[in-house]
C-alpha cells in the first residue's frame, strides 16, 4: 500500500501491471515452455539498492529463486512473476539462454494493456496484491523535487527459495 504526502507538479507517477493478463495473453505453447521454470531474483541489481552498500544490500535481500509462473493462492489464478528490475536469470539455465526468455517476458508484462499509470496527488492511497501485480516508480521528474509517499507491507506467503 502507498499513501502519497508529497509529489512534484510533472512526473513522478507509479505504474501498475496486471501480471495476470500478462500471463493469461500469452499463447498455450509458450505456458508450457515457461510453465516450471523459476527466476533468480535479485535486490542488489534493483535501482533503488543503487548507491547503497550491495553486501548491506543482500544481506538483508538475499536472491531468491520465485516460479516464473505465480499461482495466486487465493484465487487460484496464475500470474507472471518477473520483473525486469530484480529478476538476473532462470534457474538451471544460463544467462544466454535465459536471457532471450526473460527479455521476452519484460517487453510482454509491460504492454498498455495491461498497465494503469496513476498520477499521484497529496493523500492519494493504493493498495495492491504484489502476487499478481508488478508497480515502477517513475523517474521522470527533476530528483531535487520532493516526492514523499510512504509504503506499508503486509506479511505475505512464501513463495521461494534462497539462491546460493
Amino acid at each position: 500500500m502507498l499513501r502519497c504526502e508529497v509529489v512534484p507538479e510533472v512526473g513522478g507517477d507509479t505504474m501498475f501491471t496486471n501480471m495476470y493478463l500478462a500471463y493469461e495473453t500469452l499463447s498455450d505453447t509458450y505456458k508450457d515452455i515457461i510453465e516450471d521454470l523459476w527466476g533468480v531474483q535479485d535486490m542488489t541489481v534493483a535501482r533503488h539498492s543503487q548507491g547503497r552498500d550491495l553486501t548491506e544490500v543482500r544481506k538483508a535481500n538475499p536472491p531468491v529463486a520465485q516460479p516464473v509462473v505465480r499461482v495466486h493462492p487465493e484465487t487460484g489464478r496464475k500470474a507472471l512473476f518477473v520483473s525486469e528490475m530484480t529478476t538476473t536469470g532462470i534457474v538451471g539455465m544460463s544467462q544466454e539462454e535465459s536471457q532471450p526468455i526473460l527479455d521476452f517476458l519484460f517487453r510482454h508484462s509491460v504492454r498498455p494493456e495491461f498497465t494503469y499509470r496513476h498520477r499521484w496527488s497529496p493523500q492519494d492511497m493504493i493498495a495492491w496484491d504484489n502476487r499478481c501485480t508488478m508497480h515502477l516508480a517513475l523517474d521522470d521528474y527533476d530528483l531535487s523535487l520532493p516526492r514523499r509517499l510512504y509504503r506499508t507491507t503486509l506479511l505475505g506467503d512464501q513463495s521461494g527459495y534462497l539462491v546460493n
